[in-house]
């Protein structure tokens, strides 16, 4: 009896072991590469374009120590001879010295640039301490917008700053609060009666509801936006008010209906023997009751509607409209030559939506396991 109860707790002890240790590696899957990001952001924009960021910490690089001069007279289609100071000799054309060779000493030798700069670089692998030079210029440049610099009609040189997340962020906010109000009050209503209520076509109804979830959102943007096109709701904040709730009540209903179905019967039908009416049932009752569910839904809609892309795009289109998302796309620049500014731009985005989760936690576990199988 006592084997058989070490050998269980062995058994306990790996399995606990093999458990934590998936998780350890789950969890650094997410936080190394945001980790990384948030370090970038901090980084001078040379310096990310060169390196990775994990080059912020103590490493060994190549470090020039010197160079070395081709003379005039020698031909560079041809073979280029060199002797390193330890007295090897190294002969190879120019895509040879262009990659770069490593001498028995341990130094790198390289062409410099193109063939007429005539130039071999000599480097040496040294231990380099801390990235020291960090900065905000990221942050300023996504709050402010990037300044830039161009030629008007008169030749001179203008500087105005470019997009910034100022206007934006009021812009998603005012998407993001209503679309995300609007489906919860339809949806606890329309949860409460599917639950609680008996009509004609209850359960064939419920069931349309449901089926809605699996409609690709890509598919019925197109529809929506033929609608929204004869009624003049393109490029208004109603409009994406009408569809974002559209596309969130399916799951809403869903999710809010498993939760009012699991109150138990015994209060309501007291209720009833009380003489309350459905509508203050629904207020007394069902709505304090139901305020986990709310606050599960709530944090998936604020987050979903705050990081939308396409649906802001189509419907709101660009200009003084633009949310979040459309400006940092803009910041990236049309060649995505400031794709740097993104670090910043996702950590400073970031704020209002981790906000709005971490001060409805308590409540997520208890929404999400509504209409759970308990035993």
């Amino acid at each position: 009896m006592a084997q058989k109860e070490k050998s269980y707790k062995s058994q306990k002890k790996t399995s606990s072991f093999i458990v934590n240790l998936v998780l350890i590696l789950i969890s650094a899957v997410f936080v190394v590469p945001i980790f990384g990001i948030l370090i970038t952001s901090f980084r001078q924009s040379e310096r990310i374009f060169n390196s990775g960021w994990w080059t912020v910490f103590p490493h060994k690089e190549w470090v020039e120590i010197g160079e070395y001069k081709l003379d005039a007279d020698i031909d560079l289609n041809g073979e280029i001879k060199f002797v390193s100071e330890d007295g090897q000799e190294i002969s190879g054309d120019y895509s040879f010295w262009k990659n770069g060779v490593i001498t028995k000493s341990g130094e790198k030798i390289q062409y410099y640039g193109a063939k007429r700069s005539r130039t071999l670089k000599i480097y040496e692998r040294r231990w380099t301490g801390f990235e020291t030079d960090l900065t905000l210029e990221n942050y300023r440049n996504v709050l402010s917008g990037k300044k830039i610099t161009y030629k008007g009609e008169d030749g001179k040189l203008l500087t105005r700053n470019g997009s910034d997340l100022s206007n934006s962020f009021i812009n998603s906010l005012t998407v993001t609060i209503p679309a995300t109000i609007i489906p919860i009050t339809i949806a606890i209503f329309a949860a409460y009666g599917f639950a609680w209520l008996n009509f004609p076509g209850r359960k064939i109804l419920f069931t349309m509801v449901v089926a809605l979830l699996v409609v690709p959102l890509q598919i019925a943007i197109v529809p929506v936006l033929q609608d929204f096109s004869r009624i003049h709701l393109n490029g208004t904040f109603l409009g994406i008010w009408l569809a974002h709730t559209g596309f969130g009540l399916p799951l809403a209903i869903y999710l809010l209906f498993n939760y009012i179905s699991e109150i138990p019967r015994d209060i309501l039908e007291s209720a009833f023997i009380d003489g309350a009416t459905n509508f203050s049932i629904f207020t007394k009752l069902i709505l304090p009751l139901s305020v986990p569910a709310i606050a599960s839904f709530a944090i998936f809609q604020f987050l979903w509607v705050w990081n939308d892309y396409l649906v802001a795009l189509v419907v709101l289109g660009g200009g003084t409209n633009e949310v979040v998302t459309q400006t940092l796309a803009n910041m990236v620049g049309t060649k995505g030559q400031d794709w740097h500014l993104l670090t910043a731009g996702a950590f400073i985005s970031m704020i209002i939506p981790m906000t709005v989760f971490f001060s409805l936690q308590k409540y997520f576990v208890r929404g999400m396991m509504a209409g759970s199988v308990k035993g």
